[in-house]
């Protein structure tokens, strides 16, 4: 049995109840739907500012089947560019990272300076009678629709009319930063890692939201070896799970203690947590502080998470933080590429940089122990979920609620827990449901559609009057040209 695209509502529907179709997260219509309705709307994280700290660094990235180049221009400005020339559509950047002043097409030889903007073509005069047949002025590569940063990480979005970013993270943003602002200067990050699995990306998204429920069980040897003090059964049930914004995620609980004492349990050296205090609210720092709770692993929609863990690496109780930060991209309904980026406070002791990132190296990566846990579940999940008895099954994902739709345990009060949004206590899949209804929300939207960016010869401007503040323009100069769905 076929899902036709008209009966994607039924499925949708199902989903916010928390009974959620198995086939999901194996299937080649909701993968397309995906394509069109959410990921060419939502705001996807690409690069951080550390990776591109001088004029002309440039990484490149893959959005779905869209590369881009993201790089610091000579003015110091970030650009992210389609990675296509303007000619006939090769792309210009071959390299995944580097320093370049210019990128020159390996096809035809067209040039452009590291701010996108054409700068040279060969045989210019004889092939097009120089800017009367083709005027370089404006021309530049076809720049991201929307690009905005957050505490250094960089995000674009396919739509030109995108909410800004700040609105769309909302009140997450609170718990955004205790992964990317532990002091004045922010993050450095190393990597990507990059690895494929044959997984659906949502189940990753889901497992870092909020399922503490897996860690005790799944995760079972690296306690059993003594490597990491917290996941026992116990631990997880005693934190707090937290939803606010577009974003949700888990917690630890802390033992008793004063803000520099939790901060000290989970392995941070006395100059962090002054910096760490300085830089957080008050607000922030009563999270931890007053209620006592930790920030673990967390996602924000769609595809971008977090993880903070603090594991042994030698004898004895000593503890190191670590955070990372992880992208699943989809590849396929049944394959996701990982991205995996080691993260440190920028102004942390050179020693701790070096131990934080064999702790993170030990735990996550495409070799942690923890990945390697992670991995089996969800490859088999997915595998399971492409047969067709899958469609006869919801899979139940209402932990956390009775069958009135009453919460099992309420959530916590503003004096219990000082961030925004709402906690609760205990093994419960709200941040799982949260994530799929945002999830089912944007493929109940209609197609994006936007009109197509056209290179005019004639034209002195070029592509010029597309640049918004924000990104290009979804109007196209020749304005004759036809609406288009976008598909990525």
């Amino acid at each position: 049995m076929e899902l036709k695209m008209q009966d994607h509502g039924e499925v949708l529907a199902a989903v916010r109840t928390g009974m959620i179709p198995a086939h999901v997260y194996n299937d080649k219509q909701i993968f397309s739907l995906e394509k069109e309705r959410l990921f060419s709307r939502a705001w996807l994280f690409v690069a951080h500012e550390s990776e591109i700290p001088q004029p002309g660094d440039y990484v490149v990235r893959q959005v779905l089947q869209d590369s881009f180049i993201v790089a610091r221009d000579s003015a110091g400005e970030i650009r992210v560019m389609f990675n296509m020339c303007l000619h006939r559509g090769m792309q210009v950047c071959r390299a995944e990272m580097g320093n370049a002043s210019n990128f020159r097409c390996p096809y035809h030889g067209w040039s452009y300076r590291n701010d996108g903007r054409i700068i040279g073509l060969p045989f210019h005069q004889e092939a097009y009678g120089g800017d009367a047949g083709f005027n370089k002025t404006g021309q530049t590569l076809l720049p991201a629709p929307s690009v905005a940063s957050y505490n250094g990480l960089i995000f674009l979005s396919m739509d030109p009319d995108a909410e800004s970013l700040e609105d769309y993270l909302g009140d997450f943003r609170f718990y955004l930063d205790f992964y990317t602002k532990q002091g004045p200067n922010g993050l450095e990050v190393r990597g990507p890692q990059r690895w494929r699995v044959k997984a659906n990306w949502k189940i990753a998204a889901e497992n870092f939201a909020g399922d503490m429920y897996h860690t005790p069980q799944t995760h079972t040897s690296v306690v059993e070896i003594g490597l990491f003090r917290e996941p026992k059964a116990h631990k997880r049930k005693d934190g707090a799970t937290y939803w606010a914004g577009r974003g949700g995620g888990t917690t630890y609980k802390l033992p008793e203690g004063s803000f520099e004492d939790r901060m000290s349990y989970v392995g941070y050296p006395a100059d962090m947590i002054s910096r760490a205090k300085a830089t957080w609210t008050e607000q922030q720092q009563q999270v931890v502080g007053t209620d006592g709770f930790m920030i673990s692993a967390a996602t924000c929609f769609p595809n971008i998470s977090f993880v903070h863990n603090w594991p042994k690496v030698e004898d004895g109780e000593h503890v190191l933080p670590f955070i990372s930060i992880r992208v699943w991209q989809p590849i396929s309904e049944n394959e996701t590429e990982v991205l995996s980026w080691f993260a440190v406070d920028s102004d942390a002791p050179a020693d701790f940089k070096a131990d934080s990132y064999k702790a993170y190296l030990m735990c996550f990566g495409s070799t942690g122990m923890f990945e390697q846990d992670d991995v089996e579940n969800w490859v088999s999940l997915t595998n399971t979920a492409g047969g067709s008895m899958a469609r006869r099954l919801r899979l139940n994902s209402r932990m956390g609620l009775l069958a009135d739709d009453v919460r099992v345990v309420d959530t916590l009060s503003s004096a219990q827990f000082h961030g925004p949004g709402y906690a609760q206590l205990g093994y419960n899949e709200n941040n799982q449901r949260q994530l799929l209804r945002l999830w089912a929300d944007y493929l109940d939207m209609p197609p994006l559609r936007v009109n197509p960016a056209t290179v005019l010869s004639d034209n002195p401007h070029g592509i010029e009057p597309m640049v918004q503040t924000n990104g290009v323009a979804a109007a196209d100069i020749d304005s004759g040209s036809a609406p288009t769905s976008v598909m990525l």
